[in-house]
């Protein structure tokens, strides 16, 4: 890594709370190898709240940041009630004092978002990201209450209420979690149903150690490039203001611009996550990979932001081609894909040298995406050019 020179952090993710009110079967915090939710704090406390805006500001400062996101995470960060949100918005932007902005999203399964929530939420201007998995049978398969009933019914009404006219610039978009077994067009217009601004659909978590639901370990059957296909074709030949962060990152990169998504690309990783207990870590969906495997020994009591990027698994997601496995440097499609999400490629005990378990899946999404976009292209041509 000769000549490698660190980025620094422009997102940081605060884990207001470490438990959840709902049980979803595929959840990366509770289902999964790390187990670490059991001995954190239930809360965020005043005193961590204090450390982790004292570090994200030194931050700021060190890096001349300008401008910097928050997440409120979790768990079910809104467990945390609305007086923790306010602690922890006020005092980051306390922190930060004029040296930088802050933009505050909250990340929540949406059952909480009544009408004291939102006008909370309002006040602190938090802008609001829910998670949904399609119709009531799609969403219903996974996002159930401790007790197994489902949770759509409570997610649409707070979704309908988001969309208000006093709360609805709040709205981010929808967070969805692709089951293969329900109908992509299905899906993809009960989510539309909610007007959102974006919409994320997201891979399982999985990896060649512990494969993801319907995904062989060497198969060359597609069944989620399939499905995106699908979503994908509707969304490109029906225009309409709902982005899809990762149709519109592949595109982006076809064209010669940058990704922006962890997902697809060569861009550096650029957050950080706090714990509630004040421990700083890598991205949560380490935590499908191995016990501790998004740790990084540093806490914001300790240590400043900056010594976590030198830790081997920030470096190795931000130097590029040099991080990724040597079947994916040879790999045509290598600067679109960009070897896949790094919790994706992980093999046991504890290699991340390696592919995507979800290649032969994304491959078929990207040759696809490619294969209508230039032949877009070609026909927009005059007659004569190209």
């Amino acid at each position: 890594m000769a000549g490698f020179s660190a980025l620094p952090f422009r997102q940081v993710l605060l884990k207001l709370h470490s438990r959840c009110n709902l049980a979803c079967d595929y959840c990366y915090v509770y289902r999964h190898a790390d187990q670490s939710w059991r001995s954190r704090p239930r809360v965020m406390s005043p005193e961590v709240i204090d450390a982790a805006a004292r570090r994200v500001a030194e931050h700021a400062r060190t890096w001349g940041i300008d401008s910097l996101a928050v997440v409120l995470h979790g768990g079910e960060p809104l467990l945390a009630g609305p007086e923790v949100v306010a602690s922890v918005v006020g005092a980051v932007r306390d922190a930060l004092g004029g040296a930088a902005a802050a933009r505050f999203t909250v990340q929540t399964n949406g059952v909480l978002l009544d009408e004291p929530m939102l006008d909370a939420l309002v006040r602190h201007d938090v802008r609001i990201g829910v998670s949904l998995d399609g119709g009531r049978v799609a969403n219903d398969r996974h996002r159930r209450y401790p007790h197994g009933a489902g949770s759509f019914d409570d997610v649409a009404v707070a979704l309908n209420r988001l969309r208000e006219d006093r709360y609805r610039h709040l709205y981010r978009g929808l967070l969805c979690t692709i089951d293969v077994r329900n109908d992509p067009l299905e899906v993809y217009d009960a989510l539309l149903a909610f007007e959102p601004p974006s919409m994320d659909l997201l891979l399982p978590h999985g990896n060649w150690t512990s494969p993801p639901p319907f995904r062989t370990p060497g198969d060359p059957a597609t069944p989620y490039g399939d499905w995106l296909v699908a979503v994908f074709d509707r969304w490109y030949d029906r225009p309409q203001s709902t982005d899809i962060r990762l149709f519109s990152s592949i595109l982006s990169l076809l064209l010669g611009g940058a990704s922006g998504y962890e997902a697809t690309g060569l861009d550096p990783v650029d957050y950080v996550t706090i714990e509630t207990d004040g421990a700083i870590e890598q991205s949560d969906a380490l935590k499908t990979a191995a016990d501790r495997a998004a740790a990084t020994g540093l806490n914001v009591f300790d240590n400043a932001l900056d010594e976590a990027l030198a830790h081997p698994g920030v470096r190795a997601r931000q130097i590029g081609l040099e991080g990724l496995a040597e079947t994916c440097r040879r790999c045509p499609a290598v600067k679109i894909c960009g070897g896949g999400h790094y919790a994706h490629r992980f093999r046991a005990p504890g290699d991340f040298d390696n592919p995507t378990v979800y290649c032969a899946d994304q491959r078929r999404l990207i040759d696809h995406i490619r294969d209508r976009v230039f032949a877009s292209l070609h026909r927009a041509m005059p007659a004569g050019v190209g």
